[in-house]
């Protein structure tokens, strides 16, 4: 009788591993783990060396260690927070181990002449080098627990499972692997492009790393075993947004096609002609939404680039074919200019344009919804209150999304199922962060993809300088010299009250002595803890030039516009990303006056902080300092909620794996075109139930 074949591990459910009863399967599927094979792909995040003992004479600030010594002393001491110290040595030193939380039978049991195993991570304490929280066990010298033989992994968890349970469960599902090894999908060229021989030794490599292995490789994920799953992930991203895109190309949306006698007359009525860039991308824009099919288009452009005017134009295009537009922002005080915007241009031409945002009163919320629902109002600008569930549109055809990176995912989502009519709406998205073309056509390839690469004429690139605290009163002179000039200014804090952990500037302190040193000047303040009437009037009087000087936190980083500023300090920058200082900057240098933005950092700036820094200083070029800023920082600023939560990836690194991405795209297409079933494959491997989290 021949022997039955065993299921295939993508099909074997978790309760077949010993220890697994429903209960704990329950527990794992919160990890988006259902079957034997997704355990194989729940990768480590980092790992331990337990393998062997370091001397606490040779500890190194942040490098996790294990130590073995004697306890010397334990003694609960009295501070801001009470802490129990263990005294640890060894032959070569002794250490501080710190606990916040613990017994008196934990107490108890360290005494005097105990031998301790530690394992932990040394940070800088009041005694020096400190574990604070070290893992630890006791250890009996004639019959000492044997030191491991392989890498500690450890896994990302949920309530309900620990560390120690979840290293089980994979060592079960690695056992399994021999037996029925998971499919093959790459082209065989790769596995040995990566040092591998199948991708069953890449798994293996991963979870199971030999003692001796390459650790700082593997902390990096620089690891050729590593490398050659992160290769697969990032096709299997890809292929799902590729995939998204070919799905919403088969769906049937909106044909709108421009009243041309309209849009001339819109365009008659501006002040200034567009930029040869605006008008190329209206025309892609205008392309899409002609085509009857849904429209996922992303327009980037720098900081003063002109994109609300070309989704004005796209807004113009769905209104002129008898459907509505949203246009959504992240913020009341971005979604009251783009309403100010919008009614400006539009309202004249007869349309009519609302607004919903949280702030409004019931009797304003009521009539706002009442139009959008009978279709009363042709574009409605909003902020997240456009996303609730009462709000129902009697006809949307266009959805504006602006700065869309702030917003979830699902979020994005919810305004697809917004049109009565059962057509899906086009999308718009918007964004004035900087992402280099390679990340963007990657992480948001199921997008189509416009670029603003021209500013408007008369726009004036702004001087920036550093300037250390020192000179704090130098800085200060020269606002009350640019405002006795007419010129208005920006005075960026990073923080709105004291903290302990940071030493950054308070608002409302810096607020207060501004106003004692420059009395003659009106200054007003805006911070996210203010109430939305409180900001709307502080930033309607900045707008208006009533007030001189503005000091504000980061929440001004986003759509503010006030030509006539042309100054900016910007106080500790070190603290924050380049992408978001040059977003920052850019609220200045939008009129004709020569603008300056002043980066005040504090005394003790490192070499690294101030060649960051010097990029503003030597570019405006908002896509140079988005390069820079993502070897800095990584991409996750620069992604928003695309790095974040369902769409996390597990060993791929959008940064670090950057070298791959061109490949990985030529190859998708390569899947998509000649082998779909296996590209369902790898999707089913790597995304799963996430992949509807991909949508825009």
């Amino acid at each position: 009788m021949a022997k039955q074949k065993a299921p295939a591990l993508e099909q074997l459910p978790l309760t077949a591993l010993k220890g697994v009863g429903e209960r704990l399967a329950l527990t794992l599927q919160k990890l988006g783990l259902h079957y034997v094979q997704d355990v194989l792909f729940h990768l480590p995040l980092r790992y331990l060396d337990r393998t062997r003992i370091s001397p606490i004479g040779q500890l190194q600030l942040n490098t996790s260690v294990m130590i073995q010594g004697r306890v010397l002393s334990t003694q609960i001491t009295y501070g801001r927070r009470r802490s129990l110290v263990v005294q640890l040595e060894d032959d070569s030193g002794v250490v501080c181990l710190r606990f916040y939380h613990f017994s008196g039978h934990q107490k108890d049991k360290l005494q005097q002449g105990v031998l301790l195993r530690c394992y932990g991570e040394p940070r800088l304490g009041r005694s020096g080098l400190e574990f604070y929280h070290p893992e630890y066990d006791y250890i009996d010298e004639a019959n000492a627990t044997q030191l491991e033989q392989r890498l500690t992994p450890i896994y990302g968890l949920t309530d309900g499972i620990s560390q120690q349970r979840m290293r089980a469960i994979v060592e079960q599902a690695v056992d399994l692997i021999h037996q029925n090894p998971p499919d093959e999908y790459l082209p065989a060229e790769y596995n040995r492009r990566f040092q591998c021989e199948s991708l069953v030794e890449a798994l293996q490599s991963v979870h199971r790393p030999e003692k001796g292995a390459a650790l700082n490789l593997l902390m990096e994920g620089l690891h050729p075993s590593q490398k050659r799953l992160a290769f697969e992930e990032l096709l299997a991203h890809f292929l799902v947004r590729r995939k998204l895109h070919q799905q919403a190309a088969a769906q049937k949306a909106p044909t709108l096609k421009m009243d041309k006698a309209l849009q001339q007359q819109f365009l008659n009525s501006l002040p200034f002609s567009l930029t040869a860039a605006q008008q190329r991308v209206a025309k892609e824009i205008q392309a899409n939404l002609g085509s009857g099919k849904p429209m996922l288009r992303m327009v980037q452009g720098d900081v003063g680039s002109g994109k609300t005017l070309v989704a004005a134009l796209a807004a113009l295009c769905g209104v002129s074919s008898g459907y509505q537009v949203a246009v959504v922002a992240p913020t009341e005080i971005l979604a009251e200019q783009h309403f100010h915007n919008f009614s400006g241009w539009l309202e004249n031409l007869g349309l009519r344009v609302a607004w919903l945002v949280g702030k409004l009163t019931a009797s304003k919320r009521r009539a706002a919804l009442e139009s959008i629902a009978s279709g009363e109002a042709q574009v409605v600008v909003g902020t997240h209150a456009l996303f609730q569930q009462d709000v129902s549109f009697h006809s949307l055809g266009l959805a504006v999304i602006d700065e869309q990176h702030r917003f979830g995912v699902d979020q994005r989502l919810s305004l697809r199922q917004q049109n009565s009519k059962g057509e899906i709406p086009h999308q718009l998205v918007m964004t004035a962060t900087p992402i280099p073309r390679t990340l963007a056509m990657t992480a948001y390839a199921e997008l189509d993809y416009s670029l603003i690469d021209e500013l408007p004429p008369g726009r004036t690139p702004v001087n920036t300088v550093l300037v250390t605290q020192a000179r704090r009163e130098q800085v200060i002179e020269r606002i009350r010299a640019a405002c006795s000039e007419g010129k208005q200014a920006y005075w960026v804090c990073t923080l709105v009250e004291d903290s302990e952990s940071l030493a950054a500037a308070n608002a409302e302190e810096t607020a207060a002595l501004l106003r004692e040193n420059l009395a003659d000047l009106n200054i007003g303040l805006v911070h996210g803890r203010l109430k939305a009437s409180e900001k709307e009037a502080v930033m309607k009087a900045f707008k208006a030039a009533e007030l001189h000087l503005l000091v504000a936190t980061t929440v001004i980083e986003v759509g503010v516009d006030v030509p006539n500023a042309s100054l900016m300090i910007i106080e500790n920058p070190e603290r924050l990303g380049l992408a978001q200082l040059h977003q920052l900057r850019g609220r200045v240098g939008r009129g004709e006056v020569a603008s300056h933005c002043v980066l005040l950092y504090g005394e003790k700036l490192s070499e690294q902080a101030r060649s960051r820094l010097q990029v503003l200083r030597e570019t405006n070029d908002g896509f140079l300092v988005a390069e820079r800023d993502l070897q800095l920082r990584g991409p996750g600023e620069l992604l928003g909620t695309r790095q974040t939560g369902e769409m996390q990836y597990r060993v791929a690194d959008m940064l670090r794996d950057e070298h791959m991405l061109q490949e990985v795209n030529a190859l998708g297409e390569q899947f998509l075109r000649h082998q779909a079933a296996v590209a369902e494959k790898l999707i089913a491997r790597w995304v799963g139930e996430r992949e509807q989290y991909s949508l825009v």
